[in-house]
């Protein structure tokens, strides 16, 4: 599991903001963007994606991209 990976995969549930916007250090509850609609979609994606179940107060505790990333590694099935 790579970090530039998953910082691809947050960034595509974005239709409005651009791809270069987005690191591991970006605070994304910052970006103009972000809802709880695209909440649910980084949810949905992480399941998706990394069969990893995280739940909105993973995200909610998380500040920044590589927050979130270390949340969904450290409950990922190796």
């Amino acid at each position: 599991m790579e970090i530039n990976e998953f910082v691809k995969n947050f960034a595509n549930q974005f239709d409005e903001t651009d791809a270069s916007e987005f690191t591991p250090a970006t605070d994304f509850r910052q970006l103009d963007e972000w809802s709880s609609l695209i909440a649910l979609s980084v949810i949905a994606m992480i399941d998706e994606e990394y069969d990893v179940v995280i739940k909105g107060d993973d995200v909610k505790s998380s500040k920044t991209i590589q927050d979130l990333f270390e949340i969904v590694k450290s409950r990922k099935k190796s």
